[in-house]
């Protein structure tokens, strides 16, 4: 199993909405999740927009893949791009880049 850790910087005026986008996450969206191989999936929000995102899956790249290739995912992402900082043009979850694991206590 792959422990993946990401960051990304949510906007500072839209802390409040993200938090309350995702007390709410779409019931078809976190099966489209579970189906595609994301497991033990957290966001972590610090006061100032850090977010620190962690999952475990047999292939982050297959699931990336497999999540991209569903609709509602596509309306997660248009909805959730606002939110963000230094996007570039891409969508969050292609700004997810994984941190080097350099320490695990199991």
């Amino acid at each position: 199993m792959q422990r993946v850790c990401f960051l990304l910087k949510v906007r500072e005026d839209k802390l409040a909405e993200y938090r309350e986008r995702h007390a709410a996450v779409w019931p078809e969206m976190l099966a489209a999740l579970s189906a595609t191989g994301w497991h033990n999936y957290s966001l972590f929000l610090r006061d100032d927009g850090l977010l620190v995102g962690y999952l475990e899956t047999e292939d982050f790249d297959a699931a990336l893949a497999g999540m991209a290739a569903t609709e509602v995912n596509a309306r997660w992402q248009a909805e959730m791009a606002p939110f963000f900082e230094s996007l570039d043009g891409t969508r969050p979850d292609e700004a997810m880049k994984p941190l080097t694991e350099v320490f695990h206590l199991a």
